[in-house]
């Protein structure tokens, strides 16, 4: 456990590190690759050198947001593996298998700021909470279907749901998106309410899809892995669609 704590410890200041003196260069398409690999989300800029624009806002903003690892990529063949023909800052995540772009030639402003809110709108996660931020990355996503975990922070067993969902996720990247709702945050009561439910009611999961405008509720019960992959698997061979939905009267679920 110890071990644990000081080799993450070195880890975080090592890349702490490394970002206050610059960027890491990808020299290549397997490099670029291996660097995508290496995260749920990663940001790398495709721009000439240190010296072109972007470079130091995406620095700054890498050094704010030190959660998501940052590089650069100057050589010009590769950037065509990735369909990039300018200088562009392009943040990658594995939950939808999405590439989302911000070319600077198109940039109204660019500054340090605009940098961290492009990374911080668009870093949908295996499992991402539900915010203003990150409602506008999860929206428009092309994977328009949500399991939602709607549970309480700080209540018993959060945290352990929270990671055992989260380790579900990647077995459904680019088909449903996984997102986290705070039900003890007012703001998410909506949220709450779309689905027949009260704070007083979680942890619960459901499903949201954005296409058809339906949602359903797992059965109250242990939110095992077992239970959630099946309760997913359902919706995706559409067993659900003749299912009443949630929030409906009598209370409905699967």
């Amino acid at each position: 456990m110890l071990l644990t704590l000081c080799m993450t410890l070195l880890l975080s200041s090592a890349i702490a590190t490394e970002k206050e003196s610059g960027l890491p260069r990808l020299d290549d398409a397997k490099a670029v690759k291996a660097f995508i690999d290496s995260a749920e989300v990663v940001v790398i800029g495709f721009l000439e050198s240190e010296e072109s624009l972007g470079y130091k806002e995406l620095l700054a903003a890498s050094q704010k947001l030190v959660a998501v690892p940052a590089a650069i990529c100057t050589e010009k063949e590769v950037w065509t593996d990735f369909s990039i023909s300018s200088g562009t800052i392009t943040l990658f995540r594995k939950a939808d298998n999405h590439q989302e772009n911000l070319v600077l030639a198109e940039a109204k402003k660019l500054d340090t700021d605009g940098v961290v809110n492009f990374i911080s709108i668009n870093e949908v996660r295996y499992i991402t909470e539900y915010n203003q931020v990150t409602a506008v990355g999860l929206f428009n996503s092309e994977v328009k279907t949500h399991l939602v975990l709607f549970a309480n922070r700080g209540s018993k067993g959060y945290t352990e749901l929270k990671e055992r969902l989260g380790a579900l996720a990647p077995e459904f990247s680019g088909k449903l998106l996984f997102v986290l709702i705070n039900g003890g945050v007012k703001s998410n009561f909506k949220s709450l309410n779309y689905f027949g439910l009260k704070s007083t009611d979680l942890p619960r999961v459901g499903i949201y899809d954005g296409d058809s405008d339906m949602k359903w509720l797992l059965p109250e019960g242990e939110i095992s892995t077992e239970r959630v992959r099946d309760f997913c698997q359902s919706f995706l061979q559409g067993e659900l669609k003749n299912v009443k939905q949630a929030g409906e009267e009598p209370k409905t679920e699967l």
